[in-house]
C-alpha cells in the first residue's frame, strides 16, 4: 500500500518538474473560427500568437459593429515569445466585416524584396476574398481596431507599429 502511494506520488511529482513548459511552434498554417466571434489565419509558426490576438478580440467589441465593417489594419509586430522560435517580426492584419473580426498573421521571410505592407496585404487579401462586405465603413471603428490592438500589446509588453499608407 505504502509503495503504491509512493510511486504515485513520484509520478505526479516527476510530471510537475519534468513536463515541457512551451508549445512547440507548428509547422503547418492555423486556422481557428469562433461562429460569431472571429476569424483567425496564422501562418506556419505563429501559433504563439493567438494569446495577443485573442486579447485584441476582447476590446474589440465586434457585435456592436454587424452592420459595418472597417478597412483593413496592418501591423508589424515584435513578441519575446514568437522571437524565442526564430521570427523576429510578424505581420498582422486585422478587418472588421459583418460583426466578424478577421485575423491574418504572416511571417516575412529573409532577403524578400517586398516591403512588410505588400506582405500583409496580399495574405489578407487571399483570405478576405472569400467574405463578403455589407454595411457602411466606419472610421472610427478603424481607430478602435488600431487603439485595441495597441493596447494589448501594451499589456503584454509587445512591441507593435501600425503600418499606414
Amino acid at each position: 500500500m505504502i509503495e503504491t502511494l509512493t510511486i504515485i506520488t513520484l509520478s505526479i511529482l516527476f510530471l510537475v518538474f519534468f513536463r515541457p513548459g512551451k508549445t512547440p511552434p507548428l509547422n503547418n498554417p492555423l486556422v481557428i473560427e469562433r461562429p460569431g466571434e472571429y476569424h483567425m489565419t496564422l501562418a506556419p509558426q505563429l501559433n504563439l500568437a493567438q494569446p495577443f490576438i485573442e486579447d485584441v478580440t476582447k476590446l474589440i467589441d465586434a457585435k456592436n459593429y454587424w452592420a459595418q465593417f472597417s478597412m483593413t489594419q496592418y501591423f508589424v509586430v515584435r513578441d519575446k515569445q514568437v522571437k524565442a522560435h526564430g521570427n523576429a517580426c510578424y505581420l498582422l492584419a486585422i478587418t472588421l466585416r459583418n460583426g466578424m473580426l478577421y485575423f491574418q498573421a504572416a511571417n516575412p521571410k529573409q532577403g524578400e524584396q517586398q516591403s512588410y505592407r505588400d506582405i500583409i496585404c496580399q495574405s489578407a487579401n487571399s483570405v478576405l476574398e472569400r467574405f463578403s462586405t455589407t454595411g457602411l465603413h466606419n472610421k472610427a471603428l478603424d481607430e478602435h481596431i488600431v487603439a485595441a490592438a495597441q493596447e494589448s500589446a501594451k499589456l503584454r509588453s509587445i512591441e507593435i507599429l501600425h503600418l499606414t499608407q
